[in-house]
């Protein structure tokens, strides 16, 4: 690895000459020696740590410079794609990205109302048990005072180290913080902004993203890179961009010690399951694992390759969707609201909808993290605080059937589930056979998906060994229940103590 001095301003730039060669092999990296080595052999005895089992629901915010336009996710990336809405729009409102391009748009960034230990404050109430802000998007702006790249939320924009605020108010909350790295698509996912319009009165206009002084932050231009360009590659195959990838996980993570670490893509520098999971290979990526893991022991990496030899290195994330199944490996999801970063044009999901499919991927022994939208300036909407308001009213009364809870021998009663396909959410209609399982102790908790109308439950997974011995429907009491060759009839009242989702807690003695 090549030297990167954390302790002056001069930092490593990345925009040396292109190595497009291939070969991996020989690249080596530096990391804190300790219990764990850069390899898959040795990462793959980590062991998820206990608070994050228990945990079960976090929220994330995935916010930064690109919130600005209110335009949503890949702004900066669409933003110099002609044929989006998003350019229209920028070019409409903003100007011409050969005049007004993103940097400019960054700058523009302000968060003058950003209140962490307010938001943090809705936050644990709405049943957050860890938080994850956002270190940097694929934009190449970070949110905090990188010394190896300038061009972050504390030299420009709003001049506040956003990452370091919000771990300042998670640790009064005392929530486990930790943050979202997106840098490593960054090279090829940024390489729009050097070309030009394909018609029109500004076509062959080269954007703001080909001037000189701007190198830095733009990156390079098609020379010696052209390949991963021109096929929209995730990662880059630059060793030169690897090595300062691997440096600014290395600083992060020496600066901040997060209880979370996430990458948003495979485990660097592969492509889901298109190469052969070597040590080599993954050099950068197993080096800043291990180098995380020995700089904070009961730390969490988080990647998206779900091939077993690559997600034990840490905890699989799944991002807008799940498994079908209870995973033996706890696992995790990340979805959001509406879309990644604010848009003014999107709706937001029910809080019906959130809440279930936080019971259902919570009995199958994940987590879910949920991205609360801010707008530009870090407030937060009136939808947004509706959201809220309704999951702490839920916590407070069916809590007890997620937090500190595990699998049961099955996740699922009934018609109904899920529909698992690439990145769609969309709602489920439940009937009243359909439950979801959790358990804690002698105690299973069965969450009612749809409330039945004669009020008479009827669980059907138990076995005539499982002796029920209590009924208790969480916020409203014991409940009237009978037994029959194992399966549980359960009478309800009328008036169900919350909207959704409502949990029997069923006590095996």
């Amino acid at each position: 690895m090549e030297n990167i001095n954390f302790g002056n301003k001069q930092a490593f730039s990345p925009l040396l000459a292109a190595d497009t060669s291939g070969n991996c092999d020989a690249i080596s990296y530096r990391y804190k020696k300790g219990a764990y080595e850069p390899t898959f052999e040795s990462l793959q005895a980590f062991e998820c740590p206990d608070w994050f089992r228990d945990a079960k629901f976090g929220i994330w915010s995935h916010w930064g410079a690109q919130s600005v336009a209110m335009n949503g996710d890949w702004y900066a990336r669409r933003m110099y794609k002609d044929d989006t809405p998003q350019f229209l729009y920028h070019r409409r409102v903003y100007g011409h990205p050969s005049e007004f391009g993103y940097l400019d748009l960054a700058k523009s960034w302000k968060a003058e109302a950003f209140d962490p230990e307010g938001l943090m404050s809705l936050y644990v109430k709405a049943g957050a048990k860890y938080f994850m802000g956002q270190a940097m998007h694929h934009d190449h702006f970070f949110n905090y005072p990188s010394k190896l790249n300038k061009y972050n939320s504390v030299n420009m924009g709003p001049g506040k180290d956003i990452t370091g605020m919000w771990q300042k108010a998670a640790k009064k909350h005392g929530l486990p913080f930790g943050f979202s790295e997106h840098l490593g698509a960054t090279y090829t996912w940024f390489c729009h902004n050097k070309k030009s319009d394909s018609s029109g009165i500004y076509k062959g206009v080269p954007y703001d993203g080909n001037k000189p002084e701007y190198r830095d932050f733009y990156l390079e231009g098609h020379d010696g890179i052209s390949d991963d360009v021109t096929n929209e590659r995730w990662y880059t195959t630059n060793h030169k961009w690897h090595t300062y990838w691997h440096g600014v996980v290395a600083e992060l993570v020496e600066m901040y010690k997060p209880d979370l670490l996430y990458s948003d893509g495979a485990l660097p520098f592969g492509v889901y399951g298109q190469s052969e999971p070597t040590s080599e290979r993954y050099a950068a990526g197993l080096s800043a694992v291990a180098n995380y893991y020995n700089t904070v022991p009961n730390g969490i990496y988080l990647q998206k390759d779900r091939r077993p030899e690559i997600y034990t290195i840490g905890v699989l994330d799944i991002e807008k969707s799940q498994l079908p199944d209870i995973s033996p490996h706890p696992w995790h999801t990340d979805t959001c609201i509406g879309n990644w970063f604010y848009d003014a044009h999107q709706p937001y999901k029910t809080p019906k909808q959130i809440i279930e499919m936080l019971v259902d991927i919570v009995s199958k022994n994940g987590n879910m993290l949920l991205n609360i939208l801010q707008k530009p300036d870090g407030s937060i909407d009136d939808e947004a605080l509706y959201i809220l308001e309704e999951l702490a009213a839920w916590f407070d009364v069916c809590g007890s059937g997620i937090h500190g809870t595990r699998p049961w021998r099955v996740y699922r009663e009934g018609d109904s589930s899920v529909v698992i396909d690439g990145f769609k959410e969309n709602a489920v209609v439940w009937n009243s056979s359909d439950f979801r399982f959790t358990k804690k102790g002698n105690v299973v908790y069965a969450f009612m998906m749809d409330v039945p109308e004669n009020r008479v439950a009827v669980v059907k997974s138990f076995t005539m060994a499982d002796k029920v011995a209590k009924v208790t429907l969480l916020g409203h009491g014991d409940v009237a229940f009978a037994q029959e060759f194992g399966v549980l009839s359960v009478k309800l009242p009328e008036q169900m103590p919350v909207r959704y989702a409502n949990c029997l807690a069923i006590n095996i003695g």
